[in-house]
């Protein structure tokens, strides 16, 4: 599992990021990009779950 990139966002008077992850199939064994629009808070919660 590799980090891709991290963008931050601004909408309003939130402050957004928007997190990709690539992630291994296990089905396939292909790897697959997961996107995610989260508080900055949370992103490496989410970039260290599996």
């Amino acid at each position: 599992m590799a980090k891709k990139s991290v963008a931050s966002l601004q909408t309003g008077s939130k402050r957004l990021t928007k997190a990709i992850k690539m992630v291994k199939s296990p089905k396939t064994g292909a790897y697959i990009f997961v996107e995610s629009i989260m508080p900055p808070e949370v992103v490496n919660d989410f970039l260290n779950k599996k």
